[in-house]
């Protein structure tokens, strides 16, 4: 089968057995790959009530379907399990080069299910497989346990998916960590990994991933790639500045969320930008797998050494969100995160929290005790706190949290700026109240990634639409991206190709590789069906639409204060249940029975 090996490996740690299982032709087309591969199985195999901590949740590491070809940015995987952050799905998606070379040993996914009694990593070579002892990496942070288990394996092309303290400890918010710097970082999956005792995955493969006919795929390859490098963004802004080049064009455009989302716009932010960061700290660029864009970033300071990042969300989370203007520790504070396995987003903000809490009197100093003040613009709390929560000491047991549970801790949950119990990410939506809608039905709470309207809405992809404009066309818009982004994640790929490239272009490249003559539009249904399956989870899990397709009640009743946006508000609630009809579901946000059928989820229910 072409792109595919067609074998799932399944490791029990609470009973150490290691099995292959099989699939095929028709299963891809159902499911494609990544989310389309995890919602299945664990809506197939796992009461989606479980404690996302216990045994019985189950963890999916799976490679798209292009992942490990030369498709650009084809490198990309998945962990898809119960999120302990918000109670219903996480799906985390990383790069750099760890999927690659999964695919690459002969496996298109992991199913890791139980728990071990000891701490333990994965060895796969090829197709031998080994559970081994942890203990003496258990502890480490993220760098020192890929150094000591590349030396341990004696191949330093070996790749590796691990936790730090932050996993180990059960930060709700815990990322898992490749190639150092890359992170599967939203809805606490590094949590669920370590509360099997699992450290990490170290893999190396030596296979080639076959396509139907090679030379057609390099001509499509070649023609897609071109259309990036002569992106504009793709082909020179993300190359140049990496992600934080958007720090200038957001606060421009007014909504750079400043101090927990009270302000759009932070007058320091050009001092924090990717320019900025380009011209004191840059040494070079560092692409992931197979890709053509290379928005990472290589800075070199004093005090760390060579580091990655931080892109523009962690600037974002440790900067203007808690009022710091300090890029030096911006920087370290992001070096810190990703060497403790942490997500930055809700790392900063859940700070974010704790500052709002503190400035209206509710969090008081008593309850910190000699630790530093959470202020505004008070650097001492980023490296302070960031290493108390992931060892979960003092107040950063509290903060281990996540931010609503610490805003509800202290009776103002209204402080709290997310959305099923995950913070937001960088873009006010009081100015792109299409992107707040996405926020608010989002299937795995506060996020961005999963239906970018600010293309749109700010940026101009695929054309300009009005950030104010909440018509039927606006909200057909965030279905299609909710919808194409479900694609081009079960494909491996990096959603930043959509600068350059449209749905068309993700049919030809994924038609090249198989073989397969599907329509646009039969690939979008895959991406409809695999969005639609991850809603049920939710709502088997507990979600209730009506109270949780939301936002905070300062995003849709406090207008912004100033900037460009000075007055606006979300207008969620003439929106959402326009969303609901032309999703095709109930008044009350469930999936009508009739779209169940139609997208083939009636043995899920």
């Amino acid at each position: 089968m072409y792109g595919y090996w067609g074998k799932i490996l399944r490791v029990n740690l609470s009973t150490g057995e290691i099995k292959t299982e099989e699939f095929g032709e028709d299963f891809v087309k159902k499911w494609l790959g990544t989310r389309g591969f995890g919602i299945h199985y664990l809506l197939k195999e796992m009461d989606s009530k479980v404690d996302p901590l216990s045994e019985e949740n189950k963890m999916i590491f799976s490679t798209g379907a292009l992942t490990g070809t030369t498709a650009p940015t084809g490198g990309r995987y998945m962990v898809i399990t119960k999120s302990p952050l918000t109670g219903y799905i996480a799906m985390a998606n990383s790069g750099g080069f760890f999927g690659a070379e999964l695919k690459m040993a002969g496996w298109d996914a992991i199913i890791v299910e139980g728990k071990s009694n000891k701490p333990v990593y994965l060895r796969i070579e090829d197709d031998k497989v080994e559970i081994k002892d942890a203990s003496h990496v258990w502890g480490k942070r993220v760098g020192e346990t890929e150094r000591i288990l590349t030396e341990e394996f004696g191949d330093k092309h070996v790749q590796i998916a691990s936790i730090g303290p932050a996993g180990e400890n059960l930060v709700k918010f815990a990322a898992i960590m490749n190639n150092g710097h890359r992170a599967a970082g939203r809805g606490g999956v590094g949590a669920v990994m370590g509360s099997k005792k699992l450290k990490a995955i170290v893999v190396r493969g030596h296979k080639r991933v076959e396509v139907i006919d090679r030379s057609k795929f390099i001509s499509v390859v070649r023609e897609k790639t071109e259309k990036l490098k002569n992106d504009p963004v793709a082909g020179s802004g993300l190359p140049s500045f990496g992600t934080a080049v958007l720090v200038n064009i957001i606060n421009q455009n007014g909504l750079y969320p400043t101090m927990n989302f009270r302000y759009g716009q932070f007058k320091y932010a050009e001092e924090q930008s990717g320019e900025a960061m380009a011209k004191k700290y840059l040494k070079r660029n560092k692409p992931c797998y197979a890709c053509p864009i290379g928005c990472g970033r290589v800075n070199d300071m004093d005090t760390v050494g060579e580091t990655e990042g931080p892109e523009y969300e962690s600037t974002w989370a440790m900067g203007a969100n808690l009022g710091i203007n300090d890029l030096a520790s911006i920087i370290e504070a992001n070096h810190l995160c990703d060497d403790l396995g942490l997500d930055t987003i809700s790392t900063g903000g859940t700070l974010a929290t704790a500052m709002e809490l503190y400035d209206k009197g509710l969090l008081k100093q008593d309850d910190l005790g000699d630790a530093p003040p959470f202020r505004w613009g008070n650097t001492e709390v980023l490296h302070y706190y960031i290493s108390k929560l992931a060892k979960r000491e003092g107040f950063g047991d509290v903060l281990a949290e996540g931010g609503y549970r610490l805003a509800e801790k202290y009776g103002c949950v209204d402080c709290f700026m997310g959305v099923k119990k995950q913070e937001l990410p960088a873009y006010d939506p009081r100015g792109a109240e299409g992107h707040g809608l996405g926020y608010a039905t989002d299937n795995r709470g506060g996020d961005h990634i999963k239906a970018y309207l600010i293309s749109p809405e700010i940026l101009g992809y695929p054309y300009k639409m009005d950030p104010h404009d909440i018509s039927d066309e606006k909200v057909k818009m965030l279905i299609l991206f909710q919808d194409l982004t479900a694609v081009i994640d079960a494909a491996g790929m990096c959603v930043f190709t959509t600068f350059g490239l449209g749905a068309d272009d993700y049919r030809d490249l994924l038609n090249a590789a198989f073989g397969f003559n599907l329509s646009t539009e039969e690939w979008l249904k895959i991406g409809e069906k695999i969005w639609n399956a991850e809603r049920l989870f939710n709502l088997k899990a507990g979600l209730k639409p009506l109270e949780e397709d939301t936002l905070p009640k300062r995003l849709t009743d406090e207008p912004m204060p100033e900037g460009p946006n000075k007055g606006h508000v979300v207008r969620l609630k003439e929106m959402v249940p326009r969303y609901y009809a032309l999703r095709g579901w109930n008044e009350d946000g469930s999936i009508s029975e009739a779209k169940l059928k139609e997208l083939g989820l009636e043995e899920y229910i």
